[in-house]
């Protein structure tokens, strides 16, 4: 039986691909950062603080801000607006349920755009909330 030289392993291969830069502040990669920083609100706010060089995580952690503020916003009016309609008699009851739909509508609006910002986040796409968005890069000086 001759004998087989045996076969040498392959060469290493390099590092695996990155999808984006790391983070210098946080040391995540941007879009995961970024994506993160989606959270609405407190995601923004802790990352808008940590991170203050990556200008991607930045802008969503600014757009984030604004966004979760615009949502609690409107969950005050409507708390506001909830109890104002409860209390006219006769017709409280019927208006409340209308305004509930309505409310459940725009809750459901705010969530897939929170979903949709958070997937072009995580795919390194910088996505711009309408109307938030430009008020987010202003803010931030990203262009």
């Amino acid at each position: 039986m001759p004998e087989q030289e045996p076969i040498p392993p392959p060469p290493p291969s390099g590092p695996g691909p990155e999808l984006g830069p790391k983070s210098t502040s946080t040391g995540l990669p941007s879009n995961v950062a970024a994506a993160l920083a989606c959270i609405p609100l407190i995601g923004g706010i802790i990352f808008y603080i940590v991170e203050k060089h990556d200008s991607f995580v930045r802008f969503y952690a600014m757009q984030s801000i604004i966004f979760g503020g615009a949502w609690l916003l409107f969950n005050i009016v409507s708390k506001i607006l909830f109890l104002i309609l409860w209390s006219i008699p006769a017709i409280g009851g019927i208006l409340v349920f209308f305004w509930g739909i309505i409310q459940a509508l725009i809750h459901i609006a705010f969530l897939v755009v929170w979903i949709v910002a958070t997937v072009k986040a995580f795919t390194g796409v910088r996505w711009d909330i309408p109307y938030i968005g430009r008020v987010a890069r202003s803010q931030e000086g990203a262009t």
